[in-house]
């Protein structure tokens, strides 16, 4: 099976998964073939792009209000002030103190500053 995210605006607006029937010639996939399908069964629909949902391709799997770029999609921003990595991934400005135990502290956008929990 293969997901398509539907794009508005750079936001995903719905993800739909077209079966290998539709998108496979000859036991290759096409994206292509995925992107008319849906484009003829959704007319008004706007742009579709595939996504991968083991985020071999275009960094992460699409779902409500991720955001695409052109090159891969990005979950919401948890806060104003972190940033997307080179990866795809919202990276705070302070580094967590204790990457093992995510559980002991919590992210303060006031201070930004973890915090304990």
């Amino acid at each position: 099976m293969a997901h398509y995210a539907n794009v508005a605006d750079g936001v995903v607006t719905r993800v739909l998964v077209v079966h290998n029937d539709v998108t496979t010639i000859d036991g290759v996939e096409d994206e292509q073939r995925g992107i008319d399908f849906l484009t003829d069964l959704l007319p008004d629909s706007g742009a579709w792009v595939q996504t991968s949902y083991n985020a071999t391709t275009r960094h992460n799997y699409a779902g409500l209000g991720y955001t695409w770029d052109g090159t891969g999609f990005a979950a919401p921003r948890p806060f104003p002030s972190w940033t997307l990595d080179d990866d795809y991934q919202w990276q705070p400005p302070t580094p967590h103190p204790d990457p093992d135990d995510y559980d002991a502290h919590e992210w303060d956008e006031a201070s930004t500053s973890w915090v304990p929990a």
